[in-house]
């Protein structure tokens, strides 16, 4: 199978629709600011799924919304990919490099792809954002360090919506081997805490659950907070969507994460992984990824 980074983000699209904390999100519906344009900036933004689904849930009427991401593919899916799923949900588009503009009688949404480093964006163009977004992306950095230049973003007392923060549990349905399957995945979870980037630590396979003392340290209040677990399993003899993509592509992860780890030995992992494959392929894996989110007010 041929795994593209892309296409695992729009296969997980109902895995997350599904995960998202509603008491979180509707507490977010509440507490927005009633200015207008609203001004958002999300970190990591992938292929824009978070802003589709944003509008779909009619969120968003009269917006500006900046999109970073690091990786180039990401931003180019997102400028053919967005307008697109607009389109469906009734927008007229209008295009320029790097810009959209989503718009129809009641609303207008103007949308900044910004290819690059969000610390590099925070350095280049500190913001006045109402919302930051940051959407399964926090466990991906040293927190610590992270949040305070991540909050520079926002406006004296805005609102930063932070989801599918990993916290430390994956399980997966039927057992292979049990002893093995807890090695796997401990070593899995070891090698988030153990991730350098740049030289830097980068990363926290208990980030959910952390977050609450982090956050307290910066000055910014959790406003409402939940859990929003990935919960995939097959139904009627398959999975929905094109989710049977994204466990074959969370597998993937896996084998580039502990390939060639000294404490596993090949021959056993290689068999592992082609048997949780396999399972996918009939239809019988279930996957579980325990996950938080939080809404916080940052205060000046």
């Amino acid at each position: 199978m041929e795994y593209s980074f892309p296409k695992y983000l729009l296969s997980k699209r109902t895995v997350d629709d599904r995960a998202l904390n509603a008491r979180v999100f509707e507490r977010l519906r509440l507490t927005l600011p009633e200015r207008r344009p609203l001004k958002i900036v999300e970190a990591g933004a992938g292929i824009g799924s978070m802003l589709a689904r944003l509008l779909a849930w009619g969120l968003l009427d009269q917006a500006d919304y900046t999109a970073v991401d690091a990786l180039p593919e990401n931003v180019a899916y997102a400028g053919e990919w967005l307008p697109l799923q607009a389109g469906e949900l009734g927008f007229q588009v209008e295009r320029d490099p790097g810009e959209l503009r989503l718009y129809d009688h009641g609303r207008d949404v103007r949308i900044h792809l910004v290819t690059g480093d969000i610390f590099d964006y925070i350095a280049s163009q500190p913001g006045r954002a109402d919302l930051l977004i940051a959407h399964a992306f926090l466990d991906l950095l040293s927190l610590p360090a992270s949040l305070p230049p991540l909050f520079l973003l926002l406006a004296p007392g805005g609102l930063a919506w932070l989801t599918l923060n990993f916290d430390g549990a994956t399980i997966f349905e039927p057992p292979i081997d049990p002893a093995f399957d807890a090695q796997v995945e401990a070593l899995y979870h070891l090698s988030m805490d153990e991730r350098i980037i740049g030289g830097q630590p980068s990363g926290d396979s208990r980030t959910g659950r952390h977050l609450f003392t982090h956050l307290r340290q910066v000055g910014a209040q959790v406003l409402e907070a939940g859990p929003s677990d990935w919960v995939v399993f097959p139904h009627q003899g398959g999975y929905p969507a094109d989710e049977a993509y994204f466990l074959h592509h969370i597998l993937h992860f896996f084998e580039s994460s502990l390939k060639g780890h000294p404490e596993l030995d090949p021959k056993r992992f290689t068999a592992w992984l082609a048997a949780r494959h396999a399972q996918v392929e009939r239809a019988e894996l279930v996957y579980i990824a325990h996950q938080l989110d939080f809404l916080v007010k940052v205060n000046p």
